[in-house]
């Protein structure tokens, strides 16, 4: 036990980018012999929707568990009223949710779940460098690519806090559902089985089932591009051209989506799964949905930034969208239905131009790769 212990140390202290993460004996030994690693003190870093419904699904069976909010009324509204009001109005949380508008309050956590805005994620994980033990699992639930560096969120928590472990929990899952306990099934990619079977066990509940996996990278790609096809999928309905058009664009959206997986290396299955697939289809098919919403409006004719203005959450396809055309360009992957919203995102065509450029395209066989 001690020889394992002054490894781990060792280990901590080797860690590129000169780790400074508190040294703590680690719960359990985790990783060593083959021992279970245990998960009581699970913390939260985002109090919008999605964030606060992941925090009341984890309360279910973690003993103590901590939500970081930006707005301190937020963070006030949980621990007065156990609700947050500002972002999931109308659902009691469970009175043991605490929460905090101080970030470092979430040091020495058994596990941490980022749901900050992706805009946001890298700034946000920056405050909790030298606030974490090594080798904390961070769970990324954040769903869209950075714009300023066009990284996935594994690659911003990789610069920016090296010494924790990656993973990436992402699917058909609306706040509203998770945050009432119906019944949802997730992706849940991390490169460690064991551990990812230990983190698993201790989220799990009846009606929330996170499926393991190992394509991290996939897992991403669906979750980011999912929400630009989605502002698609709402332009067309938008504008009325009918359900057949609506089906047409999740069907050859997919292909898009997949086509960028491969390129980028990661596997096709992922693709066909909830994170890919299943993800997908939630979205672009629920006005709920927050990407879907915006597209409806835009092919209504509203501008983007009357709909942005009227919305106190964030809308991450339309962040995302400019980057994914620029990423999808430098690897020579063809995803016109994407490079349509990111053109009229910013403004380079309107609407009724980016159906008829899509509708206008050359005849081809059927193909995921064409």
């Amino acid at each position: 036990m001690i020889f394992t212990f002054i490894m781990y140390r060792a280990r901590c202290l080797c860690l590129s980018k000169g780790c400074e993460a508190v040294l703590a004996p680690p719960r359990d030994m985790p990783q060593s012999g083959g021992m279970t690693r245990h998960f009581h003190r699970i913390g939260v870093i985002g109090g919008g929707a999605w964030g606060t419904a992941i925090a009341q699904m984890l309360t279910r069976d973690t003993q103590d568990v901590m939500i970081w909010c930006r707005e301190e009324e937020v963070a006030d509204a949980i621990n007065a009223r156990h609700e947050n009001t500002v972002f999931l109005p109308g659902v009691p949380l469970n009175p043991s949710l605490k929460a905090t508008s101080d970030l470092t309050e979430l040091h020495l956590m058994d596990a941490l779940f980022s749901v900050a805005p992706a805009q946001h994620t890298r700034a946000t994980l920056r405050t909790l460098k030298g606030h974490i033990r090594c080798d904390t699992p961070v769970v990324l639930c954040s769903k869209g690519i950075e714009l300023s560096s066009a990284e996935f969120m594994t690659q911003v928590l990789a610069d920016e806090l090296p010494e924790a472990i990656p993973a990436v929990m992402s699917g058909p899952s609306f706040a509203i559902d998770v945050a009432r306990g119906l019944p949802t099934a997730v992706t849940f990619a991390i490169e460690d089985e064991s551990l990812g079977t230990d983190l698993i066990a201790a989220i799990s509940t009846p009606t929330f089932r996170p499926y393991l996996a190992h394509d991290l990278l996939g897992a991403e790609i669906g979750g980011a591009v999912k929400n630009v096809l989605a502002i698609a999928c709402g332009i067309a309905l938008g504008k009325g051209l009918g359900r057949s058009a609506h089906a047409a664009l999740i069907a050859r959206g997919s292909a898009e989506m997949t086509r960028l997986a491969l390129a980028l290396g990661a596997d096709r299955e992922t693709m066909a799964g909830l994170s890919g697939l299943g993800d997908l289809v939630l979205t672009c098919s629920s006005e709920t949905s927050r990407n879907m919403s915006c597209g409806m409006a835009l092919g209504k004719g509203e501008t983007l930034e009357a709909i942005l203005g009227a919305r106190n959450a964030v809308t991450e396809g339309v962040a995302t969208a400019p980057v994914l055309k620029k990423l999808a360009a430098s690897k020579n992957v063809d995803m016109p239905i994407c490079d349509a919203v990111a053109d009229v995102i910013q403004g380079a065509i309107n609407v009724d131009e980016a159906i008829h450029r899509l509708l206008m395209r050359p005849n081809r066989a059927e193909s995921v790769m064409a």
